[in-house]
């Protein structure tokens, strides 16, 4: 969805749209594999011109599907997110790097009098998602010996194996020398 300044009003511009889950794959580099899907996006916002800068304020919500880090089953999480940014037309050859603020990443360029909100969307989407994704905050995972699923199933493999790399430490005894 690209917003041109010209046709926003005087009163502002008041946009709903919605997203299929696979509109976000141009965004992504060509090379990146990515371990999630997206559902259905509903994206509700405001545009409002100020001069030469545009205001937008806006929510969205999604679903996002992933496999747990845990157990690897997928789970489905909720996204629900507002923002607001403002945008002023970006400067010709300014290219020199700069740390940014905390208050700079609501800021943006826009070139040739046209906005793009699929990107400052799927920006807002990603800044949502965790970076280990868990069906449950008490996901026992998987057994890493035989590989069961213990939040389906207790197995008793693991009870009694010791590692036998670490075998020769069950006979270390600390002195205390002082």
């Amino acid at each position: 969805m690209k917003i041109i300044l010209n046709n926003i009003p005087e009163e502002g511009l008041s946009l709903h749209f919605h997203r299929d889950g696979d509109w976000f794959r141009n965004l992504l580099p060509k090379r990146e594999k990515h371990d999630f899907s997206l559902r259905n996006v509903d994206v509700s916002c405001t545009a409002k011109r100020i001069r030469e800068n545009v205001l937008i304020d806006g929510n969205l919500e999604t679903i996002v599907a992933s496999n747990c880090c845990r157990c690897l089953e997928i789970t489905q999480l909720p996204v629900k997110s507002t923002f607001r940014y403002t945008f002023a037309p970006a400067k010709d050859g300014d290219t020199e790097e700069e740390e940014l603020a905390p208050e700079d990443l609501e800021y943006g360029y826009y070139h040739d009098d046209v906005i793009d909100l699929d990107t400052i969307i799927f920006e807002q989407i990603m800044l949502q998602i965790p970076m280990k994704a868990l069906c449950t905050d008490t996901c026992k995972g998987l057994c890493p010996y035989c590989g069961n699923n213990l939040n389906m199933a207790s197995c008793g493999c693991h009870a009694d194996r010791i590692n036998e790399k670490l075998a020769v430490l069950k006979n270390f005894k600390v002195s205390d020398n002082k």
